[in-house]
């Protein structure tokens, strides 16, 4: 029997969760399959996953045509499809969530990627997707920009799961861990139970390296002056986004041995769990499963498109990394001021997180746009 490197993973604490929705997957039987031979915990979705699982797609149409004659507007059908959605793969993953104790089996879907600057409309949309939704194991994405992160500790104190995505530097992950923390601190001032309440941070990878990796290489294609020089740019390439994630991991360890968070602990809390994303390789000359084989480690999660979970099953190599080489990495990273390299971090940080909400945003404008053409489709006048 082929043995299915996952299994492996999550016997050294890591979770692997899917990066992928769609009604097909659910009614195919397909996404049990995978929940069954894959050991999947969890699945996270985006406006673009679900763009890409609506549009042109007909299994949808009957539904929305029900919306539309209902005389429901347009982001109103797009929630009846993807609340029904949710609601059917989170109770796919209910046996998962109740034998971990709430600490996998959730569904992610995310506020509308139009607000993320605005903390009040986040706020309000979680609630009322979290309540519309019904379901313990749904998680409400937030992006952890700075409008989003306030809006993360009021729903975490409200009680509701949230999963804090679009995060790139390690500064804005321990900002993200800190809010988490205040919510929790909230909740608890009240008299209310926080043991029932899970949050993850979803920290990006590839698009860090693609960002760095062509900075570098226009910085070659311009010209170097010494073979040293060279070495110096080639030794950063690829390597920026998993030494990013190990210190951002060595800050969560800080952060669980300070007496706020011990007291949390005491009452029941949960660590947020550092989750990677955006880790399918966008580089063919790298691993396909770079992201995965590096950053294994306990109490984290790691959320994988279909394909790299069928490259990870069939060929990750499962090992306690997430630990090793961190002297290395916080002098890559230093090294990214040297002169000769001169790329500033935070400013590729900065450039990531703007370009991530677009990203989110122009394909669910692009659903929209979709829906109201087969609204005028499906119901002509």
């Amino acid at each position: 029997m082929t043995t299915n490197h996952i299994l492996e993973i999550e016997q050294l604490g890591q979770s692997i969760w899917m990066d992928n929705l769609t009604r097909d997957l659910i009614q195919t039987g397909e996404l049990q399959r995978l929940i069954e031979t894959r050991g999947l915990r969890g699945i996270t979705s985006n406006p673009a996953i679900f763009e890409k699982a609506i549009a042109g797609n007909k299994i949808y149409d009957a539904d929305i045509e029900k919306g539309a004659r209902a005389g429901l507007p347009t982001y109103k059908i797009y929630e009846y499809l993807v609340f029904e959605d949710i609601r059917n793969a989170g109770d796919m993953f209910r046996p998962i969530y109740e034998e971990s104790k709430g600490l996998d089996g959730y569904i992610s879907i995310e506020v509308p990627p139009t607000i993320a600057h605005d903390t009040q409309a986040t706020i309000e949309e979680a609630r009322r997707y979290y309540q519309e939704i019904g379901r313990e194991n749904v998680m409400i994405k937030i992006p952890g920009t700075t409008a989003g992160l306030p809006a993360v500790e009021q729903v975490i104190a409200d009680g509701i799961n949230v999963n804090v995505t679009l995060l790139f530097s390690v500064e804005s992950y321990v900002n993200c861990f800190w809010a988490y923390i205040k919510g929790l601190e909230k909740r608890a001032a009240e008299g209310k139970d926080i043991s029932n309440i899970a949050s993850v941070a979803s920290f990006f990878l590839s698009r860090i390296d693609s960002n760095i990796d062509g900075r570098i290489d226009s910085k070659l294609k311009a010209g170097v002056e010494s073979i040293n020089f060279e070495a110096k740019l080639r030794a950063v390439k690829g390597k920026v986004a998993i030494a990013n994630a190990k210190i951002a991991y060595q800050k969560y360890k800080e952060i669980i041995q300070s007496a706020r968070w011990k007291a949390l602990a005491e009452k029941g809390a949960k660590v947020q769990r550092l989750l990677w994303a955006s880790t399918s390789t966008k580089n063919p000359e790298y691993s396909d499963v770079m992201y995965v084989d590096e950053l294994v480690g306990p109490d984290t999660v790691n959320t994988l498109p279909p394909a790299t979970i069928e490259a990870c099953a069939d060929h990750c190599n499962a090992a306690n990394r997430i630990e090793s080489n961190i002297e290395e990495a916080y002098n890559l990273i230093e090294s990214l001021k040297d002169p000769d390299i001169d790329i500033d971090i935070n400013q590729v940080m900065d450039e990531l997180l703007t370009d991530g909400i677009d990203k989110f945003v122009q394909p669910f404008q692009s659903l929209m746009n979709s829906l109201e053409d087969k609204v005028k489709m499906l119901t002509p006048a």
